[in-house]
């Protein structure tokens, strides 16, 4: 490491170097379960940085094989996809400049907070509405890698969805746009006698051999997180070849990438929820079709557990909100605990409609809140407008958004531990898979909450667990395996928004097939064909490798 630290010095590298022992113990963690110590961290200032970086990386691996680069921002990641045993490259300290923003479009570079960028999308009431429910701790960066998905995903999509155009450091230490292109657009780039222009002939060549299988392997769920997005880099009927598809989600293991154009949506002025108290979860079979055709903005819940949680941590809200957002909190919650002096719900459903007008969003509800009455739903509608920082259903929010701090924070003598965090399975299975799912926490005994995007399927479950206990790491790998199976026997995915990672790669054979992986592993060799970035991560993933790194203290 000391080789490459020279270099950078010599080729006048203007960023940062920190291989401290401080560093290497913050950087060896991200929020995952694993520990991998790295070497260095670097903090590169420009796009000119990172060309740099790449490239004496590139050289270096004739006589340091291992040396690897590993992007990085907030570490939030809860896959392992942000730690590494070789270089960590920081985008978090110096890549956070927000660029041009219109009603439509907007650039920034992928250290900024999406909190800030948000803020300024605002300002032309706009949104990137792909946002996870780590808003307030991730960056763009880490969205774009890892295909973030939320509470907005089932009217927008996910993050692959709004991203227009990437500025992107490929493995030859190049940074270039890449964009979709229509099909002359296609074959200039492929007549490149560079390596941009074996990426995309390579590539192309690859998807168009293999166009029935691929598009026959996309997993048949709304949201999908896991693998590399084959199936749409290339459009036979639209003549449309787009590499971002394939660069968004890929977790960095395809190349660096330094700066980001999304799309945006208006920002609707208005909101309501309407909160369903479900005591017999078979009643979902109804609920869920009636919901979904009213098409919401979101469909989320949570469970008995974080609704007991919240409850019993009430102070931890006291201190998170301030005492004037606490006491409404505690005010608005009285209706509600009226309604559960009929007893704890198995769980709560939150159906948000968004528009223009109050009435707009009256008239959605209402009609919905009708055909649910059976249920004792009740709605509430809220402005958005600067002065109403606040809703009326901001509690409910609270609760489904922060179950995962408090179990974090709050349970001192256990730990999260994220490996069946992120499944997702069509809803009309719900009402048979989530009694089995809960049969197959309680008989590994794991005290988690389940939480989740109703409307997608897609749940989280982060069970607390004493890891540097050996009787409890013995649970992982089988009670995966009985989780992943039951996903799969649904037709699911293993990861809607959270990706592969560590994890979750030693499971894309069991997904995906032998043949599918392969093309995986092909695609990889066709981006980096010296394994400079990020290893050990999704199609290259091992168990033996991820397990043998799992946190044993904390």
């Amino acid at each position: 490491m000391d080789e490459i630290k020279q270099k950078l010095h010599t080729a006048k590298f203007s960023g940062d170097l920190d291989d401290s022992a401080e560093a290497k113990e913050f950087y060896s963690h991200d929020a995952s379960l694993f520990e991998i110590r790295p070497e260095l961290v670097v903090f590169p200032k420009t796009a000119k940085d990172v060309e740099t970086l790449v490239r004496l990386t590139a050289a270096a691996k004739k006589t340091s094989p291992s040396i690897s680069l590993t992007a990085r921002s907030a570490g939030t990641d809860m896959s392992g996809g942000a730690v590494n045993d070789s270089v960590i490259v920081n985008f978090n300290k110096y890549f956070t400049s927000i660029g041009e923003i219109d009603s439509q479009t907007a650039t920034a570079q992928p250290g900024v907070f999406y909190r800030d960028f948000e803020k300024a999308t605002l300002k032309k009431h706009a949104l990137m509405p792909s946002y996870p429910a780590s808003r307030d701790l991730c960056t763009i960066g880490g969205m774009v890698n890892n295909n973030a998905g939320g509470e907005k995903s089932l009217e927008y999509g996910k993050t692959e969805n709004f991203v227009q155009e990437l500025k992107f450091v490929f493995a030859d230490g190049v940074e270039r746009v890449v964009r979709a292109l229509n099909s002359s657009e296609l074959k200039k780039k492929m007549q490149l006698k560079d390596f941009e222009g074996n990426v995309y002939r390579e590539i192309y060549d690859l998807v168009e051999k293999n166009y029935d299988a691929i598009k026959s392997a996309k997993p048949h769920v709304s949201k999908n997180s896991t693998g590399y997005n084959l199936w749409d880099v290339w459009d036979r009927d639209t003549q449309t070849f787009d590499l971002t598809k394939l660069i968004v989600g890929a977790q960095g293991t395809l190349g660096l990438t330094t700066e980001i154009t999304f799309k945006l949506v208006p920002a609707r002025a208005h909101s309501g929820l309407l909160v369903l108290f479900l005591r017999d979860i078979d009643d979902l079979g109804e609920i869920i079709p009636k919901v979904l055709e009213s098409k919401p903005a979101t469909f989320e819940s949570f469970d008995d557990a974080t609704l007991l949680l919240s409850i019993k941590f009430m102070p931890f809200f006291l201190k998170m909100l301030g005492l004037k957002a606490f006491i409404k909190l505690l005010f608005g919650l009285i209706p509600d605990g009226l309604q559960l002096l009929r007893g704890i719900p198995k769980l709560i459903l939150m159906v948000e409609f968004n528009g223009q007008t109050e009435d707009e969003v009256r008239q959605k509800i209402r009609q919905l809140h009708k055909e649910l009455k059976k249920y004792r739903a009740r709605y509430e509608i809220n402005g958005f407008e600067e002065d109403a920082t606040e809703g009326k259903s901001e509690k409910f929010w609270i609760m489904r958004r922060q179950s995962f701090n408090l179990l974090r924070s709050k349970v001192k003598d256990k730990h999260t531990a994220p490996f069946i965090d992120d499944l997702v399975v069509p809803p009309q299975y719900l009402t048979q898979f989530l009694p089995r799912l809960r049969k197959i926490i309680d008989k590994y005994k794991l005290l988690a909450t389940i939480a989740g995007h109703m409307g997608d399927g897609n749940f989280h479950i982060i069970p607390l667990m004493k890891l540097e206990e050996p009787a409890e790491r013995e649970k992982l790998l089988p009670a995966m395996k009985e989780v992943n199976d039951l996903v799969l026997e649904y037709h699911g995915s293993l990861s809607g928004e959270h990706n592969d990672g560590l994890i979750r790669g030693p499971w894309l054979e069991k997904m995906y097939g032998k043949k599918i992986l392969k093309l995986f592993k092909e695609t990889k060799n066709i981006m980096d064909p010296q394994g400079i970035f990020n290893p050990h991560k999704k199609a290259n993933a091992d168990w033996d490798y991820s397990f043998s790194h799992i946190r044993d203290h904390f």
